[in-house]
């Protein structure tokens, strides 16, 4: 089957997606200036059942078209937080915020409320999946849709180059930045931090309740690995960073992930495109990591425009 095709039946699996037809209504709120970047606090027309809130932070050292992250928010339990984790950083990530790292690189970012999170949780992830699921969709899938709809919505942007959109994000935002990549060839860089979980490894170690409800999708085990749904980026530039002591990645799973993509992108002649670095820590963001993230960014940056 084509990759097309595998990305078709990928977003199948995840339940019946609202209409992309509809154009995206985006309504400013209001504006704050920092240093870096201009804050817009946006709400978003992303869905057919609830307004999406968002950040979108505009670099004050980009060009008239600027390079444009997607952030993901993390999950940890934090479902107040939602996409303030972009200003603010979750206590396991690096103590610099993303806003700030990238808008200084001369890259804008767009941040939204996941379903449950932010804004948007007035009612339990339970209650989300629940309902979702007794109506032929999946939480996971209406999350993923949102996302894709954001990416829409950036190319809608008169100030946002197209042809250089990334992805990012830590935890359930690392897991979201794979599945984007994956099912949307616009995203031209992917960097996860700290969720490259292999189903089979953490089934085998009984590590289920590891993630949250969000994360499971009917039949997906029957259809895809994850090093198949990885494989859908491919040959695009891809980092992952991992802590070899994370109970969310097991070790075994970052094995076989690793092996069996390293073989995708040389089949493609893109060997440099994907890397996997491991740190000797848990389910966290270190300084060192952070590092090389900006430092991945800063090289693809520097190729993008030299294109």
């Amino acid at each position: 089957m084509s990759v097309v095709g595998r990305r078709e039946e990928l977003m199948g699996l995840l339940g019946k997606p609202p209409s992309r037809t509809k154009p995206i209504q985006a309504h400013l709120l209001q504006e704050q200036e920092n240093s870096s970047y201009i804050l817009e606090k946006l709400v978003l027309e992303l869905n057919d059942r609830e307004p999406v809130p968002a950040y979108f932070l505009r670099a004050k050292h980009a060009g008239p078209r600027s390079p444009v992250m997607l952030y993901n928010h993390s999950h940890g339990g934090r479902y107040k937080v939602g996409k303030e984790e972009l200003l603010s950083p979750a206590p396991y990530m690096n103590e610099v915020s993303y806003g700030e790292s990238l808008t200084q690189l001369g890259i804008s970012v767009l941040c939204i409320d996941a379903w449950a999170f932010g804004e948007r949780s007035m009612r339990s992830e339970a209650t989300i999946f629940k309902e979702l699921l007794w109506q032929g969709r999946t939480m996971w899938g209406m999350m993923v849709f949102d996302s894709l709809r954001a990416v829409d919505y950036l190319v809608s942007r008169s100030d946002v180059d197209p042809a250089r959109i990334g992805t990012l994000g830590m935890s359930m935002g690392s897991t979201m930045a794979w599945w984007l990549a994956a099912l949307d060839p616009r995203i031209q860089v992917t960097v996860d931090i700290c969720c490259l979980t292999d189903f089979e490894a953490l089934l085998e170690e009984g590590g289920l309740d590891r993630h949250g409800l969000y994360y499971y999708v009917s039949d997906l085990l029957n259809h895809f690995t994850t090093a198949q749904i990885n494989a859908l980026i491919a040959p695009r530039p891809h980092l992952s960073l991992a802590g070899s002591l994370d109970p969310l990645t097991p070790v075994k799973g970052l094995d076989k992930i690793d092996r069996e993509l390293r073989s995708v992108y040389e089949a493609l002649g893109a060997s440099e495109s994907w890397k996997l670095s491991r740190y000797d820590v848990a389910h966290l963001e270190t300084k060192a990591m952070r590092e090389e993230v900006i430092a991945y960014l800063q090289a693809w940056l520097n190729k993008s425009m030299n294109v």
